[in-house]
Order: structure tokens, then C-alpha cells, then sequence
């Protein structure tokens, strides 16, 4: 890092420092990176995306979301986490809105352009760490008209009202859970579930925040789970989930990573 470009980010984030709140696990280092903006100016076009989430309003997520390029996404073992992002006033200050910042969630995949140089377009090509933003969330940190700024993230942890939440979806024996409302790392790693009479069956990441256990058939039984984020803390969930469920359902756990 260039010397006065590394003062330039300390002036940048001086008034973030005593508002950081220490988690276990998390990198708290600052990197830098450049965002661009997507979705339009009601963030309609964010809805849905590679973490499988749907309506993000839905699932209380919101606007302040972004697509995650390669490098940061992880195929997908990075959904659900949260970054707080400042944009490098000292570099573009015609485009910043100086001593703002915004935390948003990964709720997307912005997938590379090799029709286009990385620098020049192909802003989400490998390896370059790059957040394409919902406009509502980029507009408060920077001008729209900038088109792409570059910027200091961090991660951070999430805060979620209420508990970690699942939605059960499949059919027969393909059962597909979605975890969401994540709090603390917000990313998880490691997923079982158990029928009261059947034993332990571990899931694997399917896509996104999709967990999917495959040949077994849990209907009619009540279901409990065991969450593992990516911070290895774990949440166990003794049978949340009674035996007349049906696919398209959603049940809220008992607690969450905080």
C-alpha cells in the first residue's frame, strides 16, 4: 500500500473505529476493493440471486445487499455475510459522500466478463475483490454517477431480528433447507438434521444458503437441527420442527450467533 494512501484510509475510518464491536472468528482487517451499483433505484433487480434467498424484503434482507465477485463469493460459502464499506474519499472525492459508511449483506454473485479487460469493465473478473451494490445502498456512500469508486471493507458482524430461521423445500426424498437470518458470522458451514426416529443426516451445501440431503425421507417426523457457522460456533435446535410439516414452510430456531 502506497504511504499516502494508507493515512488517507486511516483519516478515512478514524470515526468508525470506536463503534467496532469484536466477534470471534472474524477478519477485522480493512482491504481495499471498488464497488459498482445494479438493480436500479428500488433494488428490484436484486431480488432473487445465486444465495437463493427470493425476495429479499421477504426474508429481511432489504436493500443493502451486494453481488459478490468470484474472489469473495467462495461459491456461495460466503452468502449471508456482512461488510461494512467506506468510499476512498482521499482517492475520488468528487464521488464520495465523506464520513459515510453502510453494511450490507451477500446476497448475490456478480459473475465475471472476460469479453472485457478486468479494468475496464470486467470489474467482477478473478482476481479482483469487487462488490456490485444495490443502488440504494451505493448511493449512500457514493454518487451514482461515478459509476465505480473504490472503497475499504471490513467484515462485520450481522445483526438479524429474531432467530436464525430454515425453509423447508423439496419433495419425497430430496429435501432442500434454506438458512437464513444468520447473525454473527452470518455464513454457515455445516448443517445436520435428525428425525425423531431417524438419527443424524448431514447436508451439503447445495447452492447459496441450500442445504440438501438427498435420500432420505423425513416426512412425518419431527425434525431437529444443528447449525454450524463459519466462526465453528453451533446452534442446536431439538426438535423445531413438528412431525406435520409440509415443504414451503419456514421455522424460526430458538436462538441465534450472538
Amino acid at each position: 500500500m502506497e504511504k499516502s494512501k494508507f493515512f488517507v484510509f486511516f483519516a478515512i475510518v478514524a470515526t468508525f473505529c470506536m463503534h467496532t464491536i469484536v466477534v470471534k472468528g472474524l477478519d477485522y482487517s480493512w482491504h481495499y476493493a471498488h464497488a459498482t451499483f445494479y438493480g436500479g433505484s428500488d433494488a428490484s433487480g436484486t431480488m432473487g440471486g445465486a444465495c437463493g434467498y427470493g425476495n429479499l424484503y421477504t426474508y429481511g434482507y432489504g436493500t443493502n445487499t451486494v453481488a459478490l465477485s468470484t474472489q469473495l463469493f467462495n461459491n456461495g460459502a460466503s452468502c449471508g455475510q456482512c461488510y461494512q464499506i467506506i468510499c476512498d474519499n482521499g482517492a475520488v472525492p468528487q464521488w464520495c459522500y465523506p464520513g459515510t459508511s453502510v453494511t450490507v449483506t451477500a446476497t448475490n454473485f456478480c459473475p465475471p466478463n472476460w469479453n472485457l479487460p478486468s479494468d475496464n469493465g470486467g470489474w467482477c473478473n478473478p482476481p479482483r475483490e469487487h462488490f456490485d451494490m444495490a443502488q440504494p445502498a451505493f448511493q449512500q456512500i457514493a454518487k451514482t454517477q461515478a459509476g465505480i469508486v473504490p472503497v475499504w471493507y471490513q467484515r462485520v458482524p450481522c445483526w438479524k431480528r429474531g432467530n436464525v430461521r430454515v425453509t423447508l423445500n423439496g419433495f419425497n426424498y430430496y429435501n432442500m433447507f434454506l438458512i437464513w437470518n444468520v447473525g454473527g458470522a452470518g455464513s454457515i458451514s455445516q448443517f445436520w438434521v435428525q428425525g425423531d426416529s431417524s438419527g443424524w443426516v448431514q447436508a451439503f451445501m447445495n447452492w447459496g444458503a441450500n442445504w440438501m440431503v438427498n435420500g432420505v425421507s423425513l416426512n412425518g417426523q419431527a425434525l431437529s437441527f444443528s447449525v454450524t457457522n463459519t466462526d465453528w460456533q453451533n446452534l442446536y435446535f431439538p426438535q423445531v420442527v413438528p412431525n406435520n410439516w409440509y415443504f414451503g414452510q419456514t421455522y424460526e430456531g430458538y436462538s441465534n450467533f450472538y
